[in-house]
């Protein structure tokens, strides 16, 4: 790109832009470089009888001399140099040493780096668009870019009140210094790398109504930006100014384009858009046109015009390759037509083409979803002979369709026969394996799976699946192997969840430890576990099943009074087990009394019982 001479980029900008600038909407001031205040002019003429190291007159002259003595930089020796006159150095000296070394990138960016790292003071943004138009000039293109980076971040992070127009003072500063007006091109890129697309556009729009030549590559990084935020009005509006002001698109510009169409809903446009460009542009659709093309066919599930254009790319000599392929397996696989996808599939290996993960797992997936998990399988050892590594999803949607069949432990064979081929089975399909194995009452398969995956692959289980385990030991009656998992856990420091103590405390009370299953409900209070009323009724319950009564009616009491749990059904059992024994109607009425004093309210189901007991007393029943 041709260099401009300072003294006439200046008056270039101010001659040639000043009308457009008046009526654009987008028009910007020219505003001073540098922010901070002028200082103070020193005018005592006896600074001047001072050596030059210690007249801050001389600042500027100093860290210059110093930086021309020295033929390998170190900051060591220009802060010894300066050192007494560090205090004077403001924003306006930093700029004044850039200019004296715009001829030499290095020194200035030596010096730069000094003022950054060593002499305590932060670099405008003045200072930077300076050091930018430097390394421009010099065509250092790499430091300019990071340099650009790192200037947007700086002014990102200010207060909203504080932040400056990063491409105003670039433009200003051009009054001052050499500039090559490529860096305004670099300004809108460096936008896009940093993840900024809308500040790009902003920014983009700026340029180019100062008149600065943007790149045909920045607009299409720009034009890639705005389709992944789907913006694709924008998309069009940036591809208007470039047919104005002459940016000729390529290639690239027209694919992206045609994935603008692809993805809005102009989509039955776009063949006509495609055409334009071949008349206006001379423009040859290629692999990438064609297969934005089928994908989006496809996906719409116009398979026919996919399969079409799948044959005019060879007569047209573009040879498909693995995307287009892996787009029709994918809509054959949508439609349901999972034989020509396998079909279509052995087409492409046939041509030389290498499956990858993502063409296995299509096909993998479409077999699963129609329970044909043989095949699935099948193509999971193809897929390894091929030495491609299956992936999560590949994992996951071959267990997940086991489960779905109901074949649970052929799920567990075939992730021990991964683990045995050395092929690493995500852990959350492991657990969700468990989890589906603890639902339907097979903990014993669930924990011999944890062990074998632990044992050979060394990973951490997580407390959610020993819970699952616990709580499906304990509705199977298996309490001696949930009490061993719940001491694992606590010798881990590791502190179980309500719904594990209540299936330990349900089971123990089913099968007579009620001593135990009360230990346990006082343990899990210690530890800061509030229970249930769930909790209550299978104690109560397993109480008045061994005709204990008292200790029905404190368990009662206790929840009441200390957790505020008013279990009526419980209560509502212990009045019905007293009256059953028909051990007095005065019982009752004395029980009723008491467990009123707490708070309990006797329902219509109490009086029931109540009133039945009273009747096979008096023999009316």
């Amino acid at each position: 790109m041709k260099r401009v001479p300072a003294i006439n980029a200046t008056s270039l900008l101010k001659r040639d832009f000043s009308n457009h600038l008046s009526s654009s909407s987008s028009s910007l001031q020219l505003i001073p470089r540098c922010d901070d205040p002028p200082k103070p002019i020193i005018l005592n003429p006896l600074y001047n009888l001072l050596p030059n190291t210690q007249n801050p007159n001389r600042i500027v002259d100093v860290i210059c001399s110093s930086l021309n003595q020295q033929r390998d930089f170190l900051p060591s020796n220009l802060h010894n140099s300066v050192k007494s006159l560090i205090p004077h150095l403001g924003h306006r000296e930093i700029s004044r040493v850039l200019l004296r070394f715009q001829s030499d990138a290095t020194r200035a960016l030596s010096f730069f780096n000094w003022v950054k790292s060593d002499s305590g003071l932060t670099p405008n943004v003045g200072n930077y668009c300076l050091l930018l138009h430097v390394l421009a000039w010099s065509k250092k293109f790499p430091l300019a870019m990071q340099f650009l980076c790192e200037l947007i971040e700086l002014v990102a992070n200010k207060e909203e009140e504080e932040e400056e127009d990063v491409f105003s003072v670039l433009v200003s500063a051009t009054d001052e210094c050499n500039w090559d007006p490529v860096v305004f091109d670099m300004l809108v890129k460096a936008y896009l790398k940093l993840g900024l697309v809308e500040e790009g556009y902003s920014v983009f729009r700026k340029v180019v109504a100062f008149g600065f030549r943007v790149s045909v590559v920045t607009c299409n990084h720009l034009l890639n930006g705005l389709l992944k935020l789907d913006l694709t009005d924008d998309c069009w509006r940036v591809y208007r100014v470039m047919r104005r002001v002459g940016i000729l698109p390529n290639a690239h510009t027209i694919n992206v384009l045609t994935n603008v169409f692809c993805n809005g809903s102009s989509f039955n446009q776009v063949n006509e858009f495609l055409e334009k460009m071949e008349e206006e542009e001379g423009f040859e659709p290629d692999l990438v046109t064609y297969n934005t093309l089928v994908s989006s066919y496809c996906r719409r599930g116009r398979l026919k015009e996919a399969f079409y254009l799948y044959k005019i790319m060879y007569r047209r000599r573009v040879v498909p390759d693995l995307v287009t392929y892996t787009c029709l397996i994918k809509g054959l696989c949508k439609e349901g037509r999972v034989r020509e996808a396998h079909q279509t599939f052995h087409r492409m290996v046939d041509r030389g083409i290498k499956p990858d993960c993502v063409s296995y797992n299509t096909l993998i997936y479409a077999y699963c979803k129609e329970g044909v998990m043989e095949q699935a399988k099948r193509l999971l050892h193809e897929m390894l002979g091929s030495s491609v590594v299956p992936d999560r999803f590949t994992c996951k949607i071959i267990v997940e369709g086991f489960v779905r069949g109901g074949r649970l432990l052929a799920a567990v064979n075939f992730v021990v026969e991964l683990t045995r081929l050395r092929v690493r089975v995500p852990f959350e399909v492991c657990s969700f394996l468990m989890e589906s194995l603890c639902r339907e009452g097979k903990p014993f398969a669930a924990k011999h799976l944890l062990e074998r995956i632990t044992e050979e692959e060394g990973r951490e289980v997580k407390l959610e699946t020993y819970n699952s385990l616990i709580e499906s030991f304990s509705r199977c009656d298996a309490i001696d192997e949930a009490l061993l998992l719940k001491g694992e856990l606590t010798s881990q420091n590791q502190v179980l969840g309500v719904e594990s103590y209540r299936a330990l405390i349900g089971c123990l009370c089913r099968i007579g430890r009620y001593r135990e299953a009360e230990s346990l409900m006082v343990e899990m209070i210690d530890s800061e576990v509030k229970p249930d009323s769930c909790i209550c009724g299978a104690l109560v319950n397993g109480y008045c099943k061994v005709l204990d009564f008292a200790k029905a009616e404190s368990l009662l009491s206790f929840f009441a009074v200390e957790f505020r749990i008013f279990d009526i059904e419980s209560y509502n059992l212990l009045v019905k087990a007293i009256c059953e024994t028909g051990s007095g109607y005065e019982k009752v009425l004395e029980l009723q009394e008491r467990m009123q004093r707490v708070g309990f309210v006797p329902n219509t189901l109490s009086c029931k019982y109540m009133i039945q007991g009273l009747s096979q007393r008096d023999g009316l029943m």
